[in-house]
């Protein structure tokens, strides 16, 4: 059994797998600005839940930049050089702990349920993250980019993607979540917004495959086709435009990410 944690700046999702990749039992709780806290939390729900003799590994997705035992940068948590991994290596020992950030996580279980080996993929929900998947993996070298964070000209000043683009953003503009946006007019303003940063990302990445989740990728027939034109028409004519595509999950791929990498640690 593999557990995987999905630690959201709003909320924490924490679910068991089967070694065949059905998810078993799921707890969901609100995630403490204290990272001690939330230690406490993860560490009582599994020594409560599960017997320790069947877990084979844990799995942790942080919204934030990541090494491999440590959040380096979580903005949404104020969470800022925590050893996440030996911290909870006291309190639940001789188990393999895996850290990873969420969107890179999303991004490698989607490429593999879309049999994409070279892709990007977008979640667009409060703010905007990414994952680069290359030969199938996490680029390394690219794992801790920031892409929300670009900085592009739009309504004339340089802002970052993200504050313009993300599902927050749209909400303060709209007034309404995305998933209750109905006129076309507004879809094509968001598609436009969604454009501004995927043509500065194609020509320095050229993926082969782009794939959107998070909240603004449920809603993803809405304004595909708009997207799809604004990126014929603006990127270089020598640039081929990728393959857009929805997220097979667009809400829950990075709980499924968090599984699958530790399977893929686990055989390695």
């Amino acid at each position: 059994m593999i557990i995987a944690i999905d630690t959201g700046g709003t909320k924490t999702l924490l679910a068991s797998f089967s070694n065949s990749g059905e998810q078993l039992k799921s707890f969901e709780f609100k995630t403490p600005k204290n990272p001690i806290q939330y230690l406490d939390i993860v560490h009582k729900i599994i020594k409560n839940e599960f017997k320790k003799n069947t877990i084979q590994a844990i799995s942790i997705a942080v919204a934030g930049i990541c090494s491999d035992k440590e959040v380096l940068w979580a903005n949404n948590l104020g969470w800022q050089n925590f050893k996440i991994v030996d911290n909870l290596q006291e309190k639940i020992k001789n188990i393999p702990i895996f850290l990873e950030n969420d969107a890179n996580l999303a991004g490698y279980y989607e490429a593999k349920q879309t049999n994409n080996s070279n892709a990007l993929y977008i979640t667009i929900s409060t703010g905007i993250g990414s994952g680069i998947i290359i030969d199938g993996q996490i680029s390394k070298a690219l794992s801790k980019s920031e892409i929300g964070r670009i900085a592009i000209e739009y309504d004339g000043r340089i802002r970052e993607w993200e504050t313009f683009a993300s599902g927050k953003a749209i909400y303060e503009v709209f007034g309404k979540y995305a998933k209750d946006i109905k006129r076309p007019k507004y879809w094509l303003n968001i598609a436009d917004r969604i454009s501004r940063g995927l043509l500065v990302c194609i020509p320095l990445l050229q993926p082969e495959t782009i794939i959107i989740g998070g909240s603004i990728g449920e809603q993803f027939e809405s304004f595909n086709i708009f997207l799809h034109q604004l990126l014929v028409d603006n990127l270089p004519s020598h640039i081929v435009c990728p393959n857009i595509i929805k997220a097979t999950k667009p809400k829950e791929c990075v709980i499924y990410g968090c599984y699958e990498y530790a399977k893929a640690k686990l055989t390695n």
